[in-house]
């Protein structure tokens, strides 16, 4: 290839895709190919040279029987490269290889096995804070009432895994006793929406995917999302207000890891939609569960401990790259 426009072109002409080979680089396709497997190379940028290195690397480990760009590449904030592959060694091993990869290269790699597809209705849950939104509700209500410190502490613990969700839960909240309600309107009317989160909701209601929040948050923000992005459906903790102001407790059962995996079936079954039509992504440990459940559990800009745990990850880019991983 001369230049990463001849690249481009030259997979744009080719929607059934190409074949690689490690000496002679692409080369028209002879027959269609069919694979569980897809490794997905998402960049805002993919160049010929970069995507053949880590072909290159990858293939010792897996048959590469197929590269084609994702139909969405060039609608979205980046580009996919979806890289049909039977696999010759262990998942494990070879996302292993992956992430090092991904990280010398600056792009995202994944590993996938019949991922679910954009052509049929699916289910989507998504995390709320650090997910949905480029915020911890908790933490700002804190910074508003001048306890932020205490409160950010638990926080990032519990997202790390190191303390019980629903004890953090308690802890935090209790910090929160005697703020005005007018705190939490001030935090409602300013969430900052992740790059990329409004792209992703549109293509999926194009497909009609159901839209669902499950959050450890609480239902003062997840409701007020729900009803501005016209989401489906969303659970959440309810915080206890008397005399406009909170009095440091939560009321109903709290939405730790083990609820939020429980919607997903929950909703799934509510919706009809077929099981390895569910998706889930999160950031924290409280989401590892639920990410469990979901066909295709993604982990978004997540601590290495989720990362680990998740079937796929997007470390950098924005939301809409979640598309890419799956299947046109």
């Amino acid at each position: 290839m001369k230049s990463h426009f001849d690249f481009y072109q030259y997979i744009f002409s080719k929607p059934q895709g190409v074949a690689w080979h490690p000496e002679n680089g692409f080369s028209p396709l002879e027959k269609s190919v069919n694979s569980e497997y897809a490794l997905t190379l998402i960049s805002p940028a993919l160049s010929f040279d970069n995507v053949h290195a880590v072909l290159s690397a990858l293939h010792k480990h897996c048959r590469i029987l197929s590269v084609s760009l994702h139909p969405l590449s060039g609608l979205l904030s980046c580009y996919g490269l979806v890289v049909a592959v039977d696999i010759t060694d262990t998942e494990a091993h070879i996302k292993e290889l992956a992430a090092k990869l991904a990280q010398q290269f600056s792009m995202e790699i994944a590993l996938t096995h019949l991922a679910p597809s954009l052509s049929e209705p699916g289910l989507l849950v998504m995390d709320m804070d650090s997910t949905m939104i480029q915020m911890e509700c908790i933490d700002e209500i804190a910074r508003l009432a001048g306890r932020y410190d205490d409160v950010a502490a638990v926080t990032e613990q519990a997202m790390q895994g190191k303390l019980d969700f629903a004890q953090s839960l308690k802890t935090r909240v209790a910090c929160l006793e005697g703020v005005e309600e007018s705190a939490l309107l001030q935090i409602k009317s300013a969430l900052p929406l992740m790059p990329g989160l409004v792209t992703l909701l549109t293509e999926l209601k194009k497909r009609q995917w159901v839209l669902a929040i499950a959050s450890g948050g609480f239902t003062y923000f997840a409701d007020h999302l729900k009803a501005w992005l016209e989401l489906d459906d969303a659970v959440s903790n309810v915080l206890a207000l008397e005399n406009g102001k909170l009095t440091g407790k939560t009321k109903g059962r709290v939405i730790d890891a083990q609820v939020k995996a429980e919607t997903v079936v929950a909703l799934q079954q509510k919706y009809n939609i077929a099981p390895h039509q569910t998706v889930a992504i999160g950031d924290g440990a409280n989401d590892v569960l639920m990410m469990r459940q979901a066909s295709l559990g993604v982990a978004f800009h997540a601590k290495p401990t989720v990362r680990t745990q998740a079937d796929a990850a997007v470390n950098h880019l924005p939301l809409d790259a979640l598309l890419l991983l799956l299947k046109p």
